[in-house]
């Protein structure tokens, strides 16, 4: 059975004035209209290869006054919902096309996912990776069972490189692009949310410019209920979505970062399916800082134990920021979608997150060198109650005095409350001290 509504209309009024491209070569499928039962046949697909990740009540809903609900799509195998989509495209491959093989050319959470369920599937998969992909990531990929090839200093010399392998065995090169395929595993996790979480008012999904995830769950979401809000996240530093909605069409001169760090966060707008859909399903886009990310990140890994990266966090660092003041009192759901951050990469985060939430702080004063006087400061800082994570003395390069030296501290702190009674504490006493300001 059928079942055409509203929502349906609008969808196929979204798409209908999509282009046919023909420079894609990868997927066979055409820009065609993304139904709700297309989204339904996926979930059924996939329900055994995938997982029904929890969404779940967290313990920030107290500290942003709304009910807050997590779906943790970072908890699957690859630790990112590109599963759902890749799963459903290779399980839709012909079945001489699933003997030849595929072949992709990156080392993102797309390239990962391919690596994994293909291997599964048994069919043959090649990812071709430049020689600038850190060690973790290329020994991750085979052990999710790919043969891997370095070539190249460059993403473009390893896609080129991959689409010659591809022309020359027969093998089918993939890219992340909005086929309709693609989108309608993308979409089952609009279906699983609306499912775990009854009387939404909102769902609240990472943007940027590879926004299927937003377009397809959007799709899902609106069908089931029109009036809940469906709002995407992206970064300051690459308004992407914005400026290709702005535009009408997908912006492929915009500034983007290869940096780790951002991952598909900075990434360009990669179709015309996912901008049409989210223009007319989407109720807002919003931008957030990257210093918000980063507090983001500190939250979830403090109050849900979470790991995850800038796209994981990118949802919740709209509330971090204040952007959806509208949403005070609502129940609102966050999809956390991805938790593949490095671990250097996490140290840094971490750290830098510390700072910018006023934890830890730094200043550094001129003590004479008598006995007693440093003992003196650390009597202070822990009658404040503060923790010291570093101290350094330097007596050779001071000009204040001949008999002096230079003490830095690195302190700990509960909040920026903390930090200033401290600040006011060391300031009564040595009112030459100077703060390093972040």
């Amino acid at each position: 059975m059928k079942i055409v509504n509203r929502n349906e209309e609008l969808l196929r009024d979204a798409l209908s004035r999509i282009p046919q491209s023909s420079s894609r070569t990868s997927l066979s499928s055409s820009n065609k209209l993304i139904r709700f039962e297309d989204i339904s046949a996926a979930a059924f697909k996939i329900q055994c290869g995938v997982q029904k990740t929890p969404c779940m009540y967290s313990r920030l809903s107290k500290q942003y006054g709304m009910d807050i609900y997590l779906k943790k799509e970072f908890l699957q195998y690859t630790g990112s919902v590109k599963e759902r989509g890749v799963l459903y495209l290779l399980t839709s491959l012909p079945q001489d096309q699933q003997r030849k093989g595929v072949i992709v050319a990156s080392d993102s959470n797309f390239s990962m996912a391919v690596a994994y369920h293909a291997s599964e599937l048994r069919i043959p998969v090649f990812v071709i990776m430049s020689t600038s992909t850190s060690p973790a990531r290329v020994k991750m990929c085979r052990e999710y069972g790919a043969m891997v090839i370095s070539y190249g200093t460059t993403a473009k010399d390893s896609q080129t490189h991959a689409r010659r392998l591809a022309q020359e065995n027969g093998y089918l090169y993939l890219e992340e692009e909005d086929s309709a395929v693609y989108l309608s595993g993308l979409g089952t996790v609009g279906l699983e949310v609306y499912e775990q979480v009854p009387k939404l008012d909102a769902v609240i999904f990472p943007a940027g410019g590879h926004c299927g995830l937003l377009a397809g769950s959007a799709a899902a979401l609106k069908h089931l209920n029109p009036h809940i809000s469906v709002i995407g996240v992206e970064s300051e530093s690459f308004p992407v979505l914005q400026q290709s909605l702005k535009a009408g069409h997908p912006i492929e001169d915009q500034a983007c970062s290869n940096h780790h760090f951002y991952g598909d966060v900075s990434g360009l707008c990669f179709g015309s399916n996912s901008l049409q859909l989210t223009g007319k399903l989407v109720d807002k886009v919003v931008a957030v800082r990257e210093e918000d990310i980063l507090i983001s990140m500190l939250r979830l890994l403090e109050y849900e134990r979470a790991t995850v990266d800038a796209e994981g966090a990118i949802g919740l660092a709209a509330l971090v920021a204040g952007k959806l003041p509208e949403l005070k009192g609502k129940r609102v759901a966050i999809v956390i979608c991805s938790g593949n951050l490095e671990l250097h990469l996490l140290q840094q985060c971490i750290a830098r997150a510390l700072t910018l939430d006023n934890r830890v702080c730094r200043f550094s004063l001129v003590l004479s060198d008598c006995p007693g006087d440093i003992s003196k400061l650390l009597e202070i800082l822990a009658r404040e109650e503060a923790r010291v994570l570093d101290i350094k003395q330097e007596c050779l390069f001071v000009t204040s005095g001949l008999f002096t030296v230079e003490v830095t501290c690195t302190m700990e702190t509960r909040d920026k409350i903390h930090t200033a009674q401290l600040r006011n504490a060391l300031l009564e006493r040595y009112p030459t001290a100077a703060w390093t300001e972040r």
